[in-house]
């Protein structure tokens, strides 16, 4: 029997951090119920459209409920999508991936990239701001996750401080 090697992909990616997985950072249920009203709102002016324009044109009123239920079956699967799928803040073995924030800077860079984190609250609003070795940021409204400010904080600083570098050759 050999001695074991420390292996590693052509990313310089251990297998077991690979195969870890990546780590989710869904949106806060206050969040989500705020897209979920609005995509109800907009079904209910799609409606209103439709019901406008049958009555303005004598079509049948079973028109109406095309858009109906196709629009609640929309709303219902987005609802289900809100909840289950979609994220904010991806974080795996490489690096970073941040969705749904308007003006958070960079969306996607590697660990490697990353300098240092650092909290702030410009106007009242908790952020953690990562700023990357070639001088631009990436921004993340904490109060969007649906996770403990201070539990991301830290679990952020993990990454970056187990931030995996390609072996020295």
């Amino acid at each position: 029997m050999g001695r074991r090697r420390d292996v590693r992909d052509n990313d310089g990616v251990p297998p077991a951090a690979a195969a870890a997985g990546p780590t989710y950072y869904r949106l806060a249920p206050h969040v989500a119920a705020r897209l979920l009203g609005l995509s109800i709102v907009a079904l209910a002016v799609v409606v209103f459209v439709v019901t406008a324009v049958v009555f303005g044109t004598g079509a049948g009123y079973g028109w109406i409920f095309l858009p109906l239920l196709v629009g609640a079956a929309l709303v219902l699967t987005f609802g289900w999508w809100l909840r289950s799928k979609a994220y904010v803040v991806r974080c795996a073995s490489q690096g970073y991936r941040v969705r749904f924030v308007r003006g958070a800077g960079v969306h996607e860079a590697r660990w490697a990239q990353v300098q240092e984190a650092a909290t702030s609250s410009p106007h009242g609003t908790p952020i953690l701001v990562l700023r990357l070795k070639d001088g631009r940021t990436t921004s993340i409204p904490v109060g969007i996750l649906a996770v403990d400010r201070e539990q991301f904080v830290r679990e952020m600083q993990r990454h970056l401080s187990s931030g995996i570098r390609p072996l020295s050759r």
